[in-house]
């Protein structure tokens, strides 16, 4: 199929309105604020419901929140979260009155789309999703973050609810006070 083109008039053939075009668009920009920012020292401000990499939180007491339900893992789109639960043994002894506590806990950054899944889902509230941006590793291994990686990302969430205190309490009273049948 033969396209037919119309020839080109004299002021195209000229290229003056291309090139007028051009150095409108330059002078615009030129007398604009500028918006560079000087990145190490200045950092841009991070807008509200930003999704950053997803990390462990501890909580009042400085234990793990996470009890190794495993629905991040299993609603995570690209397979980024892996979590070995406990062995028959039972929990870590890092928070006594958990009933299961992940001994492995791992997220491939690389692999993450910060798509906020696992925080939606975790029951516990245990995964967050970080304010930071800036996730730096110079080998393959190292954007592979452990449990305790995470948790030091995480650092203390405050709940107001404490409901893992509120079960150790309620414990202590029937081992205190039997319930008599």
């Amino acid at each position: 199929m033969i396209v037919p083109r119309k020839p080109l008039t004299i002021w195209e053939r000229l290229y003056l309105p291309a090139i007028w075009n051009g150095f409108r668009v330059t002078l615009r920009h030129f007398f604009r604020k500028k918006v560079t920012l000087q990145y190490p020292e200045q950092r841009p401000a991070i807008p509200p419901g930003y999704r950053g990499a997803p990390c462990l939180v501890r909580d009042q007491d400085g234990h793990t929140k996470c009890v190794s339900c495993q629905l991040c893992e299993f609603v995570c789109p690209p397979k980024a979260i892996r979590i070995v639960p406990p062995g028959p043994a039972g929990a870590p002894a890092d928070r006594p009155n958990a009933e299961k506590m992940p001994r492995e806990f791992e997220i491939n950054m690389l692999r993450c789309i910060f798509c906020g899944f696992c925080q939606e889902v975790c029951p516990e509230e245990a995964i967050f999703l970080m304010q930071d941006y800036s996730l730096i590793g110079t080998r393959r291994q190292d954007m592979i973050f452990g449990k305790e990686k995470l948790l030091a990302l995480g650092g203390t969430h405050q709940d107001g609810i404490q409901k893992w205190k509120r079960k150790l309490e309620e414990a202590r009273k029937q081992e205190t006070f039997p319930v008599k049948a």
